[in-house]
């Protein structure tokens, strides 16, 4: 008896530092997840700055036909973890970057985190270049800055005309949901480069420049594949965390749970003890009225 009061004692204990551990976890989940979803919001507004540049560019310069490589290279770059605790947030967007692979052929893969990069491999997939994700919010500017300048060498310094990107990461969904997103990010979309008629311009004032064009124009390109990028990053480092936010408060109520039925187990034990010794006194009491006296 004592000691399965004891063994109750112990997984008590253990389960209320469980619980602290997991609460912990949930709560840097929840305060990691504001200043990526910040960064998100800042980066997409400086993204369609960038955007209404190469807008004004084409309405100056008149529509811009870019020659496409047919033999371009195809690089998929995936965005994961380097933490678990997030459930399948790392195999379910390698089962779809799978997918997405085998109707292409040497597709090189690029991927951020090594829980991703096992989990691309567990799909088949063997990684050409691995990153490390950012630590904190500033650091997605380094990992945008590595990917483009990795994606600039692959492409020999000509990224439109000889490759060929998709970006593949996770992002929010309605109510508190989340889906994977293969985003194409090179070639560019020919809506960027049509007549401005179609890509957004509507104001009475023309646009203007005074530096040179092709300067300009590879500036505006390169700003935007760094947005993208980074706006990539960022999204994935929300929904990471969202992830792991999710499942801590699962596995804190799963905890709560079992503390609830080890305490009633306890509870029933204690009692059982505290009957069987008032049950033994009762015994020996009436033992001794019943010793006949000398």
């Amino acid at each position: 008896m004592t000691q399965t009061l004891e063994a109750l004692s112990r997984r008590t204990e253990t389960l209320t530092s469980i619980r602290g551990i997991v609460h912990t976890m949930k709560t840097m989940s929840a305060i990691n997840a504001v200043p990526y979803e910040r960064a998100a919001e800042s980066v997409a507004a400086y993204h369609q700055t960038v955007l209404n540049g190469l807008r004004a560019f084409v309405a100056k310069t008149g529509p811009i036909a870019m020659p496409v490589a047919a033999q371009a290279e195809r690089i998929l770059v995936v965005f994961g973890s380097d933490h678990g605790l997030c459930g399948n947030y790392n195999e379910a967007l390698a089962s779809h970057a799978r997918a997405a692979t085998e109707a292409t052929d040497n597709t090189r893969v690029l991927c951020v985190g090594a829980r991703m990069k096992d989990a691309l491999t567990d799909q088949g997939l063997t990684p050409d270049t691995s990153f490390l994700p950012p630590a904190s919010a500033d650091g997605i500017g380094r990992l945008a800055g590595d990917i483009v300048t990795r994606l600039d060498e692959v492409g020999g310094g000509d990224l439109h005309n000889r490759v060929a990107v998709t970006l593949a990461f996770t992002r929010r969904a309605g109510r508190g949901q989340r889906e994977p997103v293969m985003a194409p990010l090179l070639p560019l979309a020919p809506s960027l480069l049509s007549d401005p008629g179609h890509t957004g311009w509507q104001s009475r004032s023309l646009p203007d420049y005074t530096m040179s064009a092709t300067p300009l124009f590879a500036a505006l390109l390169r700003n935007h594949i760094f947005a993208t990028v980074f706006q990539a990053s960022a999204e994935a480092l929300v929904t990471e965390n969202a992830a792991r936010l999710a499942l801590m408060q699962q596995a804190e109520q799963a905890v709560e749970d079992r503390l609830e039925e080890v305490g009633g187990q306890f509870r029933l034990v204690r009692q059982d003890e505290i009957t069987s010794e008032l049950m033994d006194i009762i015994i020996g009491f009436e033992a001794l009225k019943k010793k006949p006296s000398m």
